[in-house]
């Protein structure tokens, strides 16, 4: 799988965010990307964390609300971290250079020298350190702003679709996958034994959210591939509306066994700390069950090729096979004829 990651429409490709640090050191987050069960907002506290060196507990990300970051793109494209968390980290960064020049005179150090971590602000080359709510109630006394305005546009990114040229895509998202399964010629019922994906998520920003969204996509994908059906009446209403006629997938169709790896050594430059777009690239690993399905047909016949509509469901994968033993029993008869 190669997944290109932005939006095609080049003015998409842009976020605003607002940080606010208080005096005791607790921090608030406003972004513009919509957290959807994805764990975009589990990210942005991440990115805030790391960019300011305080433990997790002290960031709080806010709802999205449109009153604060005006003009946001939507939430899609798998490309909210990259987005939001960049802005995010670029007002974080704004806030951390403020307390920096004011940290210095305090830790007796240089600018340059003053570290940030573990809630933590400290000279690099010497013990000293005072806490980051002390930084904070000190810049909040010499009248130092705390609170930033951040803003990313992704760079490098132009497209002409009239033309067909361009640079549509920041960078590519890559991953494979190998899927085994095992079909009952005789009712075309089938089962997924196994699935392997190795996915390239760069330097993953939470390896467990990025595992997670690995693992629905790509199950999600096998629904759409192999029992999701839409079937219409005679007067052209839709029959399978409601989750008693229209199957989604569940437990029943997770493989027995499923692994899902990392690339290792993948940091991609120029995003936000060298991760990579999760989201949608794992939906497409499902073709490999598709394909195993065909592979599987084929071995009912001559092993040629198959031709299977998706979703490939029960019914489909029956006739399928009927007509694979038709050609065989048909090829066969015709070399005994010979």
């Amino acid at each position: 799988m190669k997944f290109g990651i932005s939006f095609t429409a080049t003015f998409f490709n842009q976020a605003g965010a607002l940080v606010l640090v208080y005096r005791d050191g607790s921090v608030q987050v406003n972004h513009g990307g919509a957290e959807m069960g994805q764990g975009l907002h589990t990210k942005i506290r991440q990115i805030a964390a790391e960019a300011l060196g305080v433990p997790l507990d002290n960031v709080r990300v806010m709802s999205t609300r449109t009153d604060r970051i005006p003009n946001t793109s939507a939430s899609a494209a798998s490309a909210s971290t990259d987005l939001n968390g960049a802005a995010v980290a670029d007002a974080c960064s704004q806030i951390r250079a403020r307390l920096a020049e004011v940290a210095a005179p305090l830790l007796g150090c240089d600018v340059s020298a003053v570290g940030f971590s573990d809630g933590r602000v400290h000279a690099d080359e010497a013990q000293t350190a005072i806490t980051f709510a002390a930084a904070c109630e000190a810049a909040y006394r010499q009248r130092v702003p705390l609170f930033a305005q951040g803003y990313y546009r992704t760079p490098g990114i132009h497209y002409n679709p009239a033309a067909g040229q361009g640079e549509p895509f920041h960078y590519f998202a890559y991953a494979a996958a190998v899927s085994e399964v095992e079909i009952d010629g005789f009712t075309g019922d089938y089962r997924l034994l196994r699935t392997d994906i190795l996915e390239d998520a760069g330097d993953s920003v939470s390896p467990l959210i990025d595992r997670g969204q690995i693992e629905g996509g790509f199950i999600q994908g096998v629904g759409w591939l192999t029992v999701e059906e839409l079937v219409w009446d005679l007067q052209g209403r839709l029959a399978t509306a409601g989750a008693s006629t229209y199957k989604l997938p569940s437990w029943t169709e997770m493989p027995d066994v499923f692994h899902v790896d990392f690339l290792e050594r993948a940091t991609e430059t120029g995003v936000i700390y060298g991760s990579k777009a999760v989201g949608e690239p794992p939906l497409m690993l499902a073709i490999s069950v598709r394909e195993a399905i065909r592979d599987a047909i084929a071995a009912f016949g001559e092993g040629g090729p198959v031709s299977l509509e998706s979703p490939a469901t029960p019914e489909r994968v029956f006739f399928a096979v009927q007509r694979a033993r038709e050609e065989r029993d048909s090829h066969v008869a015709a070399v005994g004829r010979q």
